[in-house]
């Protein structure tokens, strides 16, 4: 498992929901956020999370609302990874992709249930901007609440990609052994649950951070999920 900067990693909170829950990638509720401290070093400012165009118009984002170490930047790097990769720290509320020389790029993430229930090395296999998001039945039998947002699509019963979608502007898809591990990277409709534990969902991103990383990572980019028992 990587290795990373001692001097930028951070206390998390403690994991719960060990078992992997459906992969709707939904949140119903949130955790109270973890307060870690400001990382010692930055190699870069603090970026724009301002309005974007798009498909659909993504809104700025205030900055405020979350703790400032959960927003993107450039941080010390010392682990094994080759540049390219992402590596997913769930327990810290952190994903890295890896850069040159010794650095990579930190983003703040929200974790669900499927975050802690899965670890191991996976690709993307996929990527979509606006994705549709398709529920399984067991969680609309188990949400009936969520029954009035689905509609027919292409591939089954579910919520188009747009302004109102889950998945936010952005998702990327995580394969094992040719096989869907049903965990996916994605944007969020909440991006102040950002840094914490939600009930249900996959890893989150701001949409701004999404988009960055997508833009980044070509489909098979090598992904390590940090699992609990992992040392960083």
């Amino acid at each position: 498992m990587p290795s990373i900067d001692r001097r930028v990693l951070l206390s998390g909170l403690s994991m719960a929901g060990l078992s992997l829950a459906l992969a709707g990638c939904k949140s119903t509720q949130t955790a109270s956020a973890p307060e870690p401290a400001l990382p010692a070093m930055s190699f870069a400012p603090t970026p724009s999370y301002g309005a974007a165009q798009d498909r659909f118009p993504v809104a700025a984002f205030d900055t405020s609302s979350i703790n400032p170490v959960y927003l993107r930047r450039q941080v010390p790097y010392d682990g094994k990874q080759a540049p390219g990769t992402i590596v997913i720290d769930p327990k810290n509320h952190f994903l890295y992709l890896v850069q040159p020389g010794g650095t990579a790029i930190r983003y703040g993430v929200g974790v669900g249930k499927e975050g802690f229930g899965w670890s191991g090395t996976a690709t993307i296999n996929s990527k979509q901007e606006w994705p549709d998001w398709y529920p399984p039945a067991e969680m609309i039998a188990r949400r009936p609440d969520i029954k009035p947002q689905l509609t027919k699509l292409q591939s089954g019963i579910g919520v188009p990609g747009g302004l109102a979608n889950p998945l936010g502007a952005r998702a990327m898809y995580l394969w094992q052994n040719n096989k869907d591990t049903l965990y996916r990277i994605h944007g969020t409709l909440e991006p102040k649950t950002i840094g914490t534990n939600v009930s249900s969902g996959c890893i989150r991103m701001i949409n701004q951070d999404a988009m960055d990383l997508y833009n980044r990572v070509p489909v098979g980019t090598k992904v390590v999920v940090l699992g609990s028992g992992a040392q960083v």
